[in-house]
């Protein structure tokens, strides 16, 4: 029965403990000298890695000096994780009393140390050594189908006549069911939409059952990510020349099978999306199935209605906002075939798609394909491999490539696209930069808006047109202070400090998510002049309720979309001019396509700025480039009114131009004359632990043994404490190691990855991340 790929539960250590493993091979014999254990159960009844993933999974823990029981992981929807449970089981009624009485209802108890009396534990262990007990340890697995009862008809025409007969005149609702049985044919029906169709209860079908008329039987029934009657279908659209050019170049790879990396640069508004549609239908059209990636789950609501819309029910969604059962769900119908195209975010890479025929990757510069934690791998990098295997085509998409992306276009690592035009011919948005240092002498009253951002919102608002707002800062505002003493009011578990949140009347942090009450007095002297700082989505909201008190304001961030479905519906409200203004974080940055909207406001573009990462000037350049293009979409005129304290910085200069070409010339010679990516590889060690002196003695260790393997070429930054030290009482130190060719670094890691379990045991976390995306 057994087959690679499958899950198996094994015996580990001293005790037996069951634990899951896969496998990943079969031989006949072995040449091992020591004690082979059995494998103990099977989980699957067919494997759930195929050779593919198998494979992906040994490149991945290689490459991202990853353990492969955790690129396995990755791979598996978070339902199909084993959990364990131990069962002990009476073998000598001759135990003590307490014991005894424990097994009184069953001869075999589950075992849960935490629930347990701690003497009776004590005694339950002595008589397990005794061998009067048994222990053994099961799992199960987190499955869990969702099953419905359905009914078939089980009537012929003659039965149906005969039992129609024998009814009393007034049993009328065995009538209505016999009436409704004998037109169902061999359609099963669930019990419970048959109910409230003929307002029946479970009884009279209980009754009908009875009677021989209809069969009742459990099933699975799959959950659905979205109801189909939702969306319209839609065909596709012509394309523009320029369209034409890009779609046939694509086609033409794919005709020929040929295994080609497109980056598609395509100002806002170009036409990307209906290049990856149409690319995505040829796919289909030939027998094979379609990935697409996007970066989050506030972009999806957008980019669903336009997949859905044109390829229906094939359609399979794999996204963070989706429960556990909807996730495994979808999961199956992917690996079943009944979905040959998926749309979703990072992890959707995973997909358990067969012949693959196109790879498309919405907005590839963003951050959020990069995953932080074990394994820490980069979803363009896994596509790559992932279209290898096929010999299919990818597609990197955005108006703003990361410059890694267009580094390697311009020297033909990937076949480099252009889209340089909107496909309404409509010019981009004019983009105006307020200096704010000016600004705030102005206006006495309110900070947060500029004189000339009031005007222009109050003008859309008289004419019907629509506002999208972005604050990258969620909550009321950034910090409290004491205007006595200068404290400000930190996490006690964190350093940094906590977020002034209104609408639950509490301070937050934003990193472990510790709450407490909003002081009325500094903790530290006492004094009432306590003050909020900076500005947040909150606070905004309630100014633009005081400035345009006939405004309808829609609020978009991490705080009003946790609940399930919440983008989906604030996005729609918007869509259906039920709002005139869209404030939100960077979440609104990107992907959203609304005709109305004229006005596009940036409050504070400096926030990114300030942060001590060589990426922040490419951050801002693409977060602003991205916002802008929400702007005049259709056949209005846009315009984009960027605040800032930095006017003259080139980064913003640029993003006003939206001239890509000049910042990406300006930001490489830059990198090259400080040594950065794309022309350095890095690599960062971070070292954590509960006590700060382990975390960097650990550190420092580190240090010595790459100084020691390492070439005299290879430039090492630090080791430093992170910009932000302690993260819920664990203490952070790192190191940056800048390289071009390092024969022995890959060694040298490996055995840090494999000596950090030893150092886990003694509560240090290592973690190893390639090409860090955050340095700080």
């Amino acid at each position: 029965m057994i087959k690679v790929g499958m899950r198996v539960g094994v015996p580990f250590g001293n005790g037996n403990r069951l634990i899951q493993g896969f496998v990943i091979g079969l031989k006949n014999g072995n040449n091992f000298s020591g004690k082979i254990k059995e494998i103990k159960s099977l989980v699957d009844v067919e494997p759930v890695l195929t050779e593919e993933s198998i494979a992906l999974a040994k490149w991945m823990a290689h490459e991202t000096y990853s353990f492969l029981i955790s690129c396995f992981q990755v791979m598996l929807p978070s339902a199909m994780r084993a959990k364990y449970y131990k069962q002990v089981e009476l073998l000598d009624e001759e135990v003590d009393v307490a014991v005894k009485n424990f097994f009184s209802s069953n001869k075999k108890q589950i075992l849960s140390e935490d629930k347990i009396d701690p003497s009776l534990l004590k005694k339950l262990i002595a008589a397990r050594a005794s061998g009067k007990i048994n222990l053994e340890y099961l799992m199960k697995d987190n499955l869990v189908e969702k099953k419905v009862q359905v009914i078939l008809n089980n009537l012929t025409v003659e039965n149906y006549r005969n039992e129609k007969a024998k009814l009393r005149a007034n049993a009328l609702n065995l009538k209505r069911l016999l009436d409704y049985l004998i037109k169902l044919e061999n359609r099963e029906v669930e019990q419970t939409v048959v109910e409230k169709k003929l307002g029946i209860t479970s009884a009279v079908i209980k009754k009908a059952e009875s009677k021989n008329w209809l069969v009742r039987k459990s099933i699975v029934k799959r959950r659905t990510t979205y109801k189909q009657s939702d969306f319209t279908r839609t065909e596709s659209k012509k394309l523009t020349s320029t369209q034409e050019t890009v779609f046939a170049t694509i086609s033409n790879a794919m005709n020929e099978g040929n295994n080609k990396t497109f980056l598609l640069e395509g100002v806002t508004g170009s036409g990307k999306t209906e290049i990856y549609l149409q690319a995505m239908a040829k796919a289909l059209e030939k027998g094979k199935s379609a990935l697409m990636l996007v970066p989050e789950i506030a972009l999806t609501p957008q980019m669903v209605k336009n997949v859905v819309g044109r390829f229906g029910s094939k359609v399979a969604l794999l996204h963070s906002g989706l429960s556990e059962g909807e996730r495994l769900d979808e999961w199956h119908r992917i690996q079943t075939g009944d979905a040959t195209v998926v749309v979703g975010a990072r992890s959707a890479v995973f997909a358990p798609l067969k012949n693959i025929g196109i790879i498309v990757i919405d907005e590839e510069h963003e951050s959020s394909y990069k995953q932080e934690n074990m394994p820490r791998y980069h979803a363009i990098e896994i596509a790559k491999q992932r279209a290898q295997y096929h010999k299919c085509s990818l597609i990197l998409g955005s108006a703003t490539p990361s410059l890694e992306s267009r580094a390697r276009a311009q020297k033909g690592v990937y076949v480099w696209l252009h889209l340089n035009e909107r496909i309404n011919k409509m010019p981009l948005p004019k983009v105006e930069l307020i200096d704010m240092r000016l600004a705030t002498k102005k206006i006495d009253d309110n900070v947060d808006f500029s004189a000339e951002l009031r005007n222009a919102i109050f003008l859309r608002l008289e004419r019907k047109e629509q506002i999208i707002l972005m604050l990258n800062r969620r909550g009321y505002s950034s910090f409290m202070m004491c205007r006595d003493c200068g404290e400000v009011l930190q996490c006690p578990n964190c350093d940094i400090s906590l977020t002034l949140h209104l609408d639950s009347h509490s301070m937050k942090c934003h990193y472990c998510g510790h709450e407490e009450r909003i002081p009325q007095k500094c903790p530290s002297c006492g004094s009432n002049k306590i003050r909020y700082y900076g500005t947040g989505t909150q606070k905004v909201e309630q100014e633009l309720q005081n400035l345009f008190p006939k405004a309808r304001v829609l609020r978009m961030d991490v705080d009003t979309t946790r609940r399930k479905g919440m983008h989906a519906k604030l996005l729609k409200q918007f869509g259906e001019k039920k709002a005139d203004i869209l404030l939100g974080t960077q979440m609104i940055a990107k992907g959203l396509d609304y005709p109305d909207v004229t006005l596009v406001g940036v409050l504070n573009a400096d926030t990114a700025l300030g942060l001590a990462d060589f990426r922040a000037s490419e951050r801002t350049f693409q977060l602003l480039t991205q916002v802008s293009g929400r702007a005049g979409r259709a056949d209005k005129e846009g315009k984009v009114i960027i605040q800032t304290f930095n006017p003259e910085h080139y980064a913003l200069q640029l993003a006003k131009k939206q001239d890509y070409e000049s910042f990406f010339v300006r930001e490489m010679n830059i990198r090259h004359q400080n040594g950065y990516p794309p022309y350095f590889y890095t690599i960062q060690i971070t070292a954590s632990a509960k006590e700060e002196g382990l975390a960097a003695k650990k550190i420092y260790q580190i240090y010595a043994e790459l100084k020691d393997s390492l070439s005299t070429k290879a430039i090492i930054l630090g080791p430093t404490p992170k910009a932000i030290v302690r993260i819920n009482n664990q203490f952070y130190y790192q190191l940056i190691i800048k390289y071009k060719q390092e024969s022995n670094l890959s060694t040298v890691l490996d055995a840090i990855l494999q000596k950090s379990q030893k150092d886990e045991r003694q509560g240090i976390l290592i973690s190893i991340d390639k090409e860090p995306l955050n340095f700080i």
